[in-house]
């Protein structure tokens, strides 16, 4: 399944089980294309999912791209319903940056990109969040979605949730 180059080591660095299964599903939809469109992706094949699932519309500026879609543990997270937003319009405080480079990343590059964060937003600092996200398209060869999962941890947990991860 790993036809991607560098996409044994970017699978291996996903900690969190359900990060290995949505980019299986992800390459899957690619096949030999750069990245899947957007009609490929079906979130009812992955219902487990659905709560840390999002979809991102990108727009110029990055700023400006905006959440089309949010699963419920984003909405416990940021304490409000965020679909609909734009991601400036959410509350990252210190980690805006970091946020807005990891889009950027994703939408520019068009490749999958992930990472492990504490304190993901002013407020959550006892929360450990693991993301992912992944390019999709509409037409042609350009971003034009994003796919993302979240999974969140209480740090005080944190030991315990992955100490047999696998």
């Amino acid at each position: 399944m790993e036809r991607r180059p560098g996409g044994k080591a970017f699978r291996a660095q996903l900690v969190v089980p359900e990060q290995r299964q949505l980019y299986d599903y992800w390459l899957e939809l690619a096949g030999k294309a750069p990245m899947p469109a957007r009609k490929s992706f079906s979130p009812a094949r992955l219902p487990r999912l659905l709560p840390g699932i999002s979809l991102v519309d990108v727009a110029e500026p990055i700023e400006r791209c905006h959440v089309r879609l949010a699963g419920t543990r984003l909405r416990d997270i940021y304490d409000r319903e965020i679909t609909g937003y734009c991601i400036s319009d959410l509350d990252w405080g210190e980690k805006r940056d970091y946020w807005l480079e990891a889009y950027r990343r994703t939408i520019m590059d068009g490749e999958p990109t992930q990472g492990i964060l504490q304190g993901p937003m002013q407020g959550k600092e006892h929360v450990v969040q693991y993301w992912l996200k992944l390019p999709l398209r509409t037409t042609g060869h350009a971003v034009s979605m994003v796919l993302c999962f979240d999974h969140f941890v209480p740090a005080s947990e944190l030991a315990r949730e992955y100490s047999n991860a696998s």
